[in-house]
């Protein structure tokens, strides 16, 4: 028995384990040790050398494909690589646009806040490099995954969306204002929810609001500072949508680059086309619905179902309806984001500096303010936004003034400042709120304009808003007289405050005030020019509006205003031409309406302003110049030394022949010799002055200056026997510029009726001024002869001293011609054509000239060079048929003419002029023969 039980033992015996020793394996212990084998595969180690990679040798198809991975880390280094790549490859961004988009957009909603700010700064670096044409065709789908990224469940995802709303409000606002239908439902659930609806009953207001401010405890930011930055945000897609609708021609008062209602890119403009370069393909049109009021692209994408919306927002902007729909649910909230900063900012019941707000709480109610000044302007017509500022005014007028006019003006309150550890964390969530900085000022500027446009037009049967618009009026008009320094935006908002306080009240007082404080504004020296345009503009603009309202037209600050223009012009000159342009326009405003003021200002200043050396016609450039001379028109008189001045400048070149031209024509219908006078308005100017002006003109010299040149000696030609006087050579330029001014001096002349009487004031002016001159510019000898063959009346002969002066203009003329011909035959063409022309009619048509001119010839006097010279001229004659008649009723003279050249040739050999003069003389004289039989009292009269 012993031995069985100790071999039953031994079968489970205990193993002892000892201290340092391996413990033994188990007799049903699993081996677990395995070996490996590398398996190579060339193929997948190969890297895609197709295109340009990252550092990481990664191209963008694997940048991309890592965009789906799970790891969050992997994610971000593709988009950091992605910029990498991107930065440094700008090509790519044109072949892979539609992946970049729709891939970069499917991670704003990531889980992980380093891929959501990674995937933003991708983003705004593809915007920056693309522009919006480029992007339209996948906007629907940034604006997809945008509107998912905002109505997130996740607060972190929701601040992220903003970020992301910043850069595509910076680059592509019109792209995002094309749909605004689904993102404003959004800003709405940003910062508000829809109440259900059961028990309707409790949970609507009186006013039947459906919509409560909301509140997330667990965002990084508080209630309030998220609420100003989903704000400020909203605020700035309003404005994207208001800058995108076209302006129209009767909006008066619109936020322009200075001036009122002026801004031509915001209206429709006409597309002329050249149907060859279309079918040809080198232009391309772009074809938008709506007719291109509103561009955008059609697109059938809808982010939610057709359900009904409520009383949110429609499908659209596109009527007063949709806009006020919208404006009764957002104004609501909008009063309960101001009424809680105000009171979390002003908890005690103390009325004491009520009036001071935190900036937190200034940024707070001046977002509030531009918002409801932007809901105005989303109407879209004038006239649809009467409709919406009277439905303000009878919804939310009282609201508006308890919560806003109550402590108005408003400041900054001063709070101390303790010196206390910084927490980081904090500080940078303060940051990127923005707008946390604004001046009173601005806050105050804003409040009046909002506040204004709720007043209504004063009438019958209308309450006055004359107690709650006080101090609003007492503010702006302290501000504008003050001296502040204001910005072109805030002036602007103050001038459309005025404009509509003046058209409103309609009040001769309140006009005098404002207007009054607007002027002291206005003559302060240090404006620059885009805020000297914007007051400039809106004077105008307001004059313009007198007929109609006596308030305005009656007003002294107005008639100040525009009597003050003609100094202005004068003193400011050319020195900015953009200013005087400006001024040029209202000065023509009022002169067309007759404004008494106006013109006794510009009569005083038309000396200075059409100064021939310095005065503002001809300093300006040439639309200014023609403005200027449209001025003339509208002026009550015109003085001799007006006349003066405006002679000169036809003449001297500063201005062109068209306008020169202008100015003469307006010069005679200012004359009562044109017979052509509008209603109850008096002649300008006398008949002598208006004649002495033509003749000045004509002279193209004054007397100052033709005095001049009879003491220089360096810069004419002396004379000669074939140049009787000495012609001082005009520049090319000179000449057809007064070639051209004579022309319409001329034409002037020819309307007045009678030529003989114009012809024999001609030649007294002639024998008076001009007989004596040793000296004559051949401009004035030319355009003289060019007047007397148009003026000649056979009723009325030329005087001999006339008759002597024109025969050695035109001899004088012929020998510069030969000379210009031998000289610069190409250069002085067109000079050339005038010169002879202007002979050869003188000669066919003013009586005895050409006899005159043939007995100034003395063969005997000329010198050998000559004789060639004065044969050229007779041929030229010879061969001139239309004075023909005139060779033969003198052909004794030019025969012995003729008889002295032969005689005094001393060549050995008859040269070629004279060949030419020889047969040019008998083929005259043998096709005249027949025709000296003709009238013969013709042929005695030259």
């Amino acid at each position: 028995m012993k031995s069985k039980k100790k071999k039953r033992q031994d079968d489970f015996q205990k193993v002892k384990l000892k201290v340092g020793k391996t413990k033994p394996k188990a007799v049903n212990a699993t081996n677990t040790s395995f070996r490996t084998k590398g398996i190579h595969l060339s193929e997948q180690l190969k890297r895609d050398t197709t295109g340009p990679t990252t550092h990481r040798q990664l191209g963008i198809n694997d940048l991309l494909s890592q965009l789906h991975h799970y790891n969050a880390n992997i994610k971000h280094s593709a988009l950091l690589g992605l910029k990498e790549l991107l930065s440094l490859n700008p090509s790519l961004l044109e072949q892979h646009l539609s992946r970049l988009l729709s891939e970069v957009a499917a991670v704003f909603t990531d889980k992980d806040g380093n891929v959501r700010v990674a995937a933003t700064r991708v983003l705004r670096f593809i915007a920056q490099s693309v522009p919006a044409e480029r992007v339209a065709p996948f906007f629907p789908l940034l604006s997809a995954h945008l509107s998912c990224a905002m109505t997130h469940i996740e607060p972190s995802i929701q601040e992220d969306a903003m970020k992301v709303l910043d850069v595509l409000l910076e680059h592509y606002p019109a792209l995002l204002a094309a749909r605004p239908a689904v993102l404003l439902t959004n800003f709405l659930e940003l910062i508000s929810h829809k109440q259900s609806s059961s028990g309707t009953k409790k949970t609507q207001d009186a006013k039947g609001r459906t919509w409560a401010l909301s509140m997330n405890p667990s965002r990084a930011v508080t209630s309030q500072q998220w609420r100003l930055s989903v704000l400020s945000r909203l605020g700035r897609f309003l404005q994207a949508v208001v800058e995108e609708r076209p302006v129209e021609e009767s909006d008066i008062f619109v936020q322009t680059e200075g001036v009122f209602g002026s801004r031509g890119e915001d209206r429709l403009k006409p597309l002329y086309l050249n149907w060859e370069e279309l079918t040809y393909n080198k232009v391309g049109v772009r074809v938008y619905e709506h007719s291109g009021a509103k561009p955008t692209q059609r697109s059938t994408f809808k982010l939610r179902p057709d359900v009904d919306p409520g009383p949110a927002v429609g499908e659209g902007l596109d009527s007063a309806d949709s806009v006020q729909s919208f404006a009764a649910t957002l104004v609501p909230l909008l009063l309960e984001v101001w009424v809680e900063a105000s009171t979390s900012d002003c908890p005690w019941n103390s009325s004491e500096g009520a009036h001071l707000l935190t900036p937190e709480a200034m940024s707070v109610m001046f977002q509030v303010l531009s918002i409801l000044q932007l809901l105005r302007k989303l109407a879209p017509q004038q006239e649809h936004q009467d409709t919406l500022d009277a439905w303000f005014h009878k919804e939310y007028l009282g609201d508006f003034k308890q919560h806003f006019m109550k402590n108005f003006p408003y400041g900054t309150r001063d709070t101390p400042k303790h010196k206390k550890k910084v927490d980081l964390k904090r500080s940078k969530q303060t940051a990127a709120v923005p707008g946390l900085t604004v001046e009173p000022l601005a806050l105050n500027i804003t409040l009046c304009q909002v506040m204004v446009s709720l007043s209504q037009r004063q009438g019958i049967g209308r309450e006055t808003d004359g107690d709650w618009l006080t101090p609003l009026r007492m503010f702006v008009r302290d501000t504008l007289s003050s001296g502040v320094k204001l910005s072109f935006r805030q002036l602007h908002m103050l001038l459309g405050t005025v404009w509509k306080m003046v058209l409103t009240q309609r009040s001769k007082t309140v006009t005098e005030e404002l207007l009054a404080a607007v002027y002291v504004y206005y003559k302060q020296r240090s404006l620059t020019l885009q805020t000297r345009s914007l007051l400039l503009s809106f004077y105008s603009k307001l004059y313009l509006q007198e007929q109609g309202h006596t308030h305005i037209a009656r007003s002294k600050v107005l008639c100040c205003w525009l009597a003050s223009l003609p100094v202005q012009l004068s003193q400011l000159g050319h020195r900015n031409p953009a200013l005087s342009a400006r001024l040029i326009l209202s000065i023509q405003a009022a002169a067309s309406r007759g404004n008494k003021d106006l013109l006794k200002s510009l009569q005083t200043n038309a000396c200075r302003l059409y100064d021939p050396q310095e005065g503002v016609v001809v300093l300006l450039p040439a639309e200014s110049q023609q403005q200027m001379v449209q001025l003339l028109y509208f002026l009550p008189k015109m003085s001799q030394s007006l006349l003066a001045n405006l002679s000169c400048c036809c003449t001297a070149g500063r201005i062109s022949a068209s306008l020169a031209a202008t100015l003469i024509r307006i010069v005679h219908f200012r004359s009562s010799l044109s017979s052509w006078l509008v209603g109850s308005q008096e002649a300008a100017l006398q008949d002598v002055d208006y004649i002495s002006f033509l003749f000045s003109t004509l002279t193209g010299f004054s007397s100052d200056r033709l005095a001049s040149l009879q003491d220089d000696e360096d810069d004419y030609l002396p004379p000669s026997p074939l140049s009787p006087l000495s012609l001082y050579p005009t520049p090319l330029e000179q000449f057809t510029h007064h070639w051209d001014v004579v022309e319409e001096v001329c034409h002037s002349l020819e309307t007045l009726g009678s030529k003989s009487q114009c012809f024999d004031i001609l030649q007294n002016g002639v024998c008076k001024y001009l007989t004596k001159l040793g000296v004559v510019p051949d401009s004035l000898a030319a355009g003289l002869l060019r007047a007397v063959s148009r003026l000649m009346d056979l009723s009325v002969l030329p005087i001999e001293p006339v008759l002597r002066f024109l025969s050695q203009c035109c001899l004088s003329l012929l020998a510069l011609l030969i000379n210009l011909q031998q000289e610069l035959p190409a250069e002085t063409n067109h000079k050339r054509e005038a010169i002879w022309g202007a002979c050869v009619s003188a000669l066919s048509t003013v009586p005895r000239l050409l006899r005159m001119v043939l007995q100034l010839l003395r063969v005997g006097d000329l010198s050998e060079d000559e004789l060639p010279q004065l044969g050229q001229i007779l041929v030229m004659l010879l061969q001139h048929t239309p004075i023909q008649n005139q060779l033969l009723a003198n052909a004794t003279l030019l025969q012995e003419i003729i008889q002295r050249l032969t005689r005094y040739s001393r060549a050995s050999t008859r040269e070629q002029w004279l060949t030419d003069l020889l047969y040019s003389y008998s083929v005259t004289v043998t096709h005249g023969s027949s025709a000296r039989r003709g009238n013969l009292g013709l042929r005695d009269m030259y």
